[in-house]
C-alpha cells in the first residue's frame, strides 16, 4: 500500500545532459549525436514522462587540452544552453528548464533578459546554473582575456546575481503601478527603471522585458568552496552537488543548511541535488558488471595517461596504461593540461596518495584513474537502487538527485520506466506534476525584492 505523499519527504529529481567531457559512452552503439536537436529532445521528454522536475544543461567554454590536444573522449561539440532550452520549451508542458550561464564572462543585463525571455517562453520554467571561472586558459576566447583574480571570481558571481535581480525587481515598484495608470504612455525612469554602481558593474536604464510567471528564474549553484557554500546559503534555490556518499552527503547537507538562518532563510528554500549516476541489473552481480562496463568505456588507455599527466605536471606518454604508476616524481611547478582538467591541489600529497592505493590494491595506471574518478553512484537491481535514493533523502544526505546518463539520448529510460514507478509506490516522489512553474515544482517560495531580501 502506497504512503500519501504528504506524509513523507518528497524526493526531487532531475536529468542532466552530457554533454561535457567524458561521460558519454561513444562504444556503445546506442550512443547518438550531441547537438543534434532530436538528442535533446528525446531525453527532455524521457524526463518529463517520469516527471522531473527540471532538465540540466552544462556549459563548457572551452574543450579541455593535453599539450595541445583534445582529451580523448570529450565531447566536443555543444551547443549554447539557452538556444536549446528556448526550442525545448515548444515540445515540452511541465519539465523545468535548466542553463549554466558564465557570470565571468557574460553581463548582467544580457543574461536577465535573455532567462526572462526563456522563463516567458516556457510558462515559468526557466532556471539559471551560476558558474564562474578564473582562468586565462578559457578566458583567452574572451575579449577580457583572462583577467579576473581567483579571488574574486565570487564577488563578480555575486554582484552579477544582485544585478539581474534588480533588473527583474525594475518592474515591481510602485512607479510600475503609476505609470500604468497615467495612460498609455509611460515616462523615462518608470517601467523597467534600474542604476546600479557597484565594484563590477555599472550600469543604468530600462529593462525592456517584465519578469516572467516566476517573478525570478530559479537560481542554481555548484560551487563547493567555503565561499561557494555561503553564496548558495545565500542567494541560490538549488545546490548542484558533488557529495554523492551517504556519509559525506549528510555533513555537506547540514553545513549548508545550518547556514541560511543568518540570511533569514529555512531549510526548505534551498534544495541540495547531488549529481550522480546509475547502473541497472536483474540481479547485483549483473548490476556491477554492468557498472564497471560503463566505468572502462569512459576511461580509455589515452584518458588514463591524460588524466595522470595533469596531476604529475609532466609527459607520461612514454608509460603502459595497464603497467604500474610512473616512479618519476611530479612537476611542483609545469603543467601540461589546461581547462577543466587542470590539477591544482598538492601534487606530491596526491601522487603519494595514489601510489599507496595503487599498491594496496594492485592496480594499474588505468584502474587506478578509474577508482579515484568515481563509479556509479546507484549500482543495483531497480529495488534496491529506488531503496537507496529513498534513503538519501529520508535521512538528510540530500533532498533528491540530478542524474547525469552515460549514454545520449536513451540513458535516463531505464531509470524513468523502472526506477520512478517503484519511487511512486513509496510516496516519496510525484505521480504528476502538481503545478505549472518549475518552483512549484521544487517547492519553493515566489522570490522576494532586493527590498524585502534587505529588509
Amino acid at each position: 500500500m502506497s504512503i500519501a505523499p504528504s506524509a513523507v519527504k518528497q524526493v526531487h529529481l532531475a536529468a542532466h545532459f552530457p554533454g561535457v567531457n567524458n561521460t558519454t559512452v561513444w562504444s556503445d552503439p546506442r550512443s547518438e549525436s550531441q547537438i543534434d536537436f532530436g538528442s535533446f529532445v528525446r531525453l527532455a521528454q524521457t524526463a518529463e514522462r517520469g516527471k522531473f522536475d527540471f532538465f540540466f544543461l552544462a556549459e563548457g567554454l572551452r574543450l579541455r587540452e593535453l599539450k595541445g590536444l583534445i582529451h580523448d573522449l570529450d565531447v566536443v561539440g555543444r551547443p549554447e544552453s539557452l538556444t536549446v532550452l528556448s526550442a525545448l520549451a515548444a515540445v515540452t508542458s511541465h519539465l523545468g528548464l535548466a542553463a549554466t550561464v558564465n557570470s565571468t564572462f557574460n553581463e548582467p543585463y544580457e543574461v536577465a533578459r535573455r532567462l526572462a525571455s526563456l522563463d516567458h517562453l516556457s510558462g515559468g520554467r526557466a532556471a539559471w546554473n551560476v558558474v564562474t571561472s578564473f582562468d586565462a586558459f578559457t578566458g583567452e576566447n574572451f575579449r577580457r582575456g583572462g583577467y579576473l583574480a581567483e579571488a574574486d571570481r565570487y564577488t563578480r558571481a555575486a554582484e552579477f546575481l544582485q544585478v539581474a535581480r534588480e533588473l527583474w525587481d525594475s518592474w515591481r515598484s510602485d512607479a510600475v503601478v503609476a505609470d500604468r495608470v497615467a495612460g498609455e504612455f509611460v515616462r523615462p525612469g518608470g517601467i523597467g527603471s534600474f542604476r546600479h554602481d557597484g565594484r563590477h558593474f555599472g550600469i543604468s536604464g530600462q529593462f525592456n522585458i517584465p519578469p516572467g510567471p516566476q517573478g525570478h528564474p530559479v537560481i542554481i549553484q555548484a560551487g563547493d568552496s567555503e565561499e561557494g557554500r555561503e553564496f548558495a546559503a545565500r542567494a541560490a534555490d538549488v545546490i548542484f552537488s558533488r557529495h554523492s556518499r551517504l556519509e559525506e552527503g549528510r555533513a555537506f547537507y547540514k553545513d549548508v543548511k545550518d547556514r541560511l538562518a543568518r540570511y533569514g532563510r529555512r531549510p526548505a528554500e534551498l534544495k541540495i541535488l547531488p549529481a550522480v549516476t546509475y547502473a541497472l541489473g536483474d540481479t547485483e552481480a549483473e548490476a556491477a558488471e554492468h557498472a564497471a562496463q560503463i566505468r572502462k568505456a569512459q576511461v580509455g588507455p589515452q584518458t588514463a595517461i591524460a588524466f595522470l599527466e595533469g596531476v604529475w605536471g609532466r609527459d607520461l606518454s612514454g608509460y603502459d596504461p595497464d603497467g604500474p604508476l610512473p616512479d618519476v616524481e611530479p612537476d611542483l611547478v609545469e603543467g601540461v593540461s589546461k581547462g577543466r582538467a587542470e590539477f591544482r591541489g598538492d601534487r606530491s600529497t596526491t601522487v603519494n596518495q595514489w601510489r599507496a592505493l595503487a599498491e594496496h590494491k594492485r592496480l594499474t595506471i588505468r584502474e587506478l584513474v578509474i577508482e579515484v574518478t568515481g563509479r556509479q553512484s546507484f549500482i543495483g537491481t531497480p529495488r534496491t537502487v529506488a531503496d537507496q535514493i529513498e534513503e538519501f533523502v529520508r535521512t538528510d544526505a540530500a533532498d533528491g538527485f540530478i542524474f547525469v546518463p552515460h549514454l545520449t539520448p536513451g540513458g535516463l529510460d531505464d531509470l524513468v520506466d523502472k526506477v520512478v514507478p517503484l519511487l511512486q509506490d513509496k510516496g516519496v516522489f510525484r505521480t504528476d506534476y502538481t503545478g505549472p512553474t518549475l518552483r512549484d515544482h521544487l517547492a519553493l517560495p515566489t522570490p522576494r525584492t532586493q527590498e524585502e531580501a534587505s529588509s
